[in-house]
């Protein structure tokens, strides 16, 4: 089998599987309860909060979620509630997540005032269209640090300090979110300077239906989900301590190990690019063509995604094919394949419907290597020959 689908999900570290059975077997206390398996569930969550916290900026505090969709519904409504005596409007990209983009849409319905900033041919949002739709009324931006699609680095960095600042020149307060879902146990986010990050477990080979939200020290929003306090209150409901334990323990793998294993992904990224490029003929990149690492190279593609157009050859003709001989990609999104209509990312883009068709999200993880790219180069080129002669959009 050779898994290339690691931005829709990714496989569990043993590590992490292995610590998940023992708790469920051993360990399976209500974290609130006053006896000692209850403080040995409490204790494990200590620590799970203590990995998590190593991966972010210090002096905020991590609330536990069931997803990155959450934590982005979480960052919007809480943030917006927050602030909504001072204005009524938020800003965010036309690239962003559904969780991002929907929430919006629904504080919309509410009376919400939402604008949308564009992107350039490679999926790079535009910041000076940020810059004139910032205003007085403007109460919180949210920009995807990397985004699901095209691996495209985001200026998060440039348009925070952008924010920043215009909240300063007007003594206001605006909050910045990051969706960071694509980019945590990728990039560094240690040193930057977001009031929200949203992140999900099972992208960083953690167990799935468990995410986060950080929050930056001295930002106060209300709490999401109300009940019997946990998570300093902020959202209520018994902790699934496996899955935190388990995320926590990812977390610490992932984040350190980020500069090795962010070399091995370039390698194959770029080694697949470049095979792809030169078996097939009529392929085009959909997001920057120069991979980086940091967030400080916004415009590049970070090394975990690859996606690629392929001329006369729909997308889904060749995930089929590829899955025949267990090799497994995407077209898109996963949370977007249950959605007709095409790709809002690549449509942003400027991207023709028939190059929308043709997309194929290839995502890697240190798991996968070169001997498999040469397998994946070889039985793709085969299958875009065959369909092509045939004609799948015929």
């Amino acid at each position: 089998m050779i898994y290339l689908d690691n931005s829709s999900t990714t496989r569990q570290y043993d590590q992490v599987t292995d610590l998940m059975a023992d708790i469920a077997r051993n360990h399976f206390g209500n974290p609130s309860s006053l006896h000692e398996l209850g403080f040995d569930g409490s204790e494990i969550l200590r620590k799970a909060a203590s990995q998590l916290g190593s991966c972010f900026p210090t002096g905020g505090k991590v609330v536990i979620t069931s997803c990155g969709t959450e934590s982005d519904n979480m960052a919007l409504m809480s943030g917006t509630r927050k602030l909504r005596r001072r204005g009524n409007k938020i800003i965010i990209t036309a690239v962003e997540h559904p969780a991002v983009i929907q929430t919006a849409m629904r504080l919309r319905e509410d009376g919400w005032d939402v604008a949308e900033i564009g992107v350039d041919k490679n999926g790079v949002a535009d910041l000076d269209q940020l810059r004139d739709e910032l205003d007085e009324s403007t109460v919180l931006v949210s920009m995807m640090t990397v985004n699901n699609e095209t691996g495209a680095i985001q200026p998060v960095k440039d348009a925070c300090a952008m924010t920043r600042a215009f909240a300063e020149k007007h003594g206001q307060k605006i909050l910045f979110h990051t969706d960071a879902v694509q980019a945590f146990g990728k990039i560094d986010l240690r040193r930057e300077d977001f009031d929200l990050i949203s992140i999900s477990g099972h992208k960083f080979h953690g167990p799935k239906g468990i995410g986060a939200l950080y929050i930056k020290k001295g930002i106060d929003i209300p709490p999401f989900i109300t009940g019997g306090g946990q998570e300093r209150g902020l959202r209520s409901g018994t902790e699934n301590v496996p899955g935190i334990a388990g995320m926590g323990l990812a977390a610490e793998m992932s984040c350190g190990e980020l500069e090795e294993n962010n070399k091995k992904l370039s390698e194959l990224n770029e080694y697949l690019y470049n095979g792809l490029s030169t078996e097939i003929k009529d392929i085009r990149l959909n997001g920057p063509s120069v991979t980086g690492t940091t967030l400080d190279e916004p415009g590049r593609r970070c090394p975990s995604v690859l996606n690629i157009s392929f001329e006369g050859v729909r997308g889904e003709v060749i995930l089929h094919t590829l899955e025949q001989d267990q090799i497994f990609v995407s077209t898109g999104s996963a949370c977007h394949s249950n959605n007709a209509g095409d790709s809002h990312v690549l449509t942003a883009m400027g991207r023709s419907h028939k190059e929308i068709e043709g997309a194929v999200r290839f995502s890697f993880s240190h798991f996968n290597t070169i001997q498999e790219m040469d397998v994946v180069i070889r039985k793709t080129a085969e299958a875009v020959e065959r369909f092509r002669r045939l004609g799948s959009f015929r």
